[in-house]
């Protein structure tokens, strides 16, 4: 505040600014695709295991989510669903997303957050991932299983 009483006037941030974050998150989208298409993880072991499959034995939601990068940067849709069909259904969610957030900042909309409505969101996320983690490692899901 100044000596007047007024509050200082919010900095204009550049467009640059404003779409910085969507744009970086774009690059390292990129940079990982590439990196996933160029070093093949269907090879045991060429990124790595996953953590919690050698503790319990059991798939978590993200396990088959490498593979189904890689079958999707070699147009192969079909296989990347059969190593992770939750992931490869969250992408157009994901983009949509992504979307939004680019075009509001190139505008220089401010889109508020409805606090109710993000955690609603993010519980049914997360109930979806959980169904999909307990079902994919039963006999009735095992369809899912990467």
């Amino acid at each position: 505040m100044t000596a007047t009483g007024v509050p200082p006037a919010p900095a204009v941030r550049t467009r640059w600014q404003r779409v910085k974050a969507p744009t970086l998150l774009a690059v390292c989208v990129l940079v990982a695709c590439v990196l996933l298409h160029l070093r093949d993880p269907h090879r045991g072991g060429s990124w790595g295991y996953c953590p919690w499959l050698l503790l319990t034995g059991t798939y978590c939601p993200g396990c088959g989510g490498l593979r189904a990068v890689n079958d999707l940067t070699r147009g192969d849709v079909a296989a990347a669903a059969s190593s992770n069909l939750l992931f490869v259904c969250s992408i157009p969610l994901l983009a949509l997303w992504w979307g939004r957030t680019m075009l509001a900042g190139w505008r220089g909309t401010l889109r508020p957050v409805n606090s109710r409505r993000a955690v609603v969101g993010c519980l049914v996320l997360a109930g979806l991932a959980l169904v999909f983690w307990v079902l994919r490692n039963t006999g009735a899901g095992a369809w899912l299983a990467p």
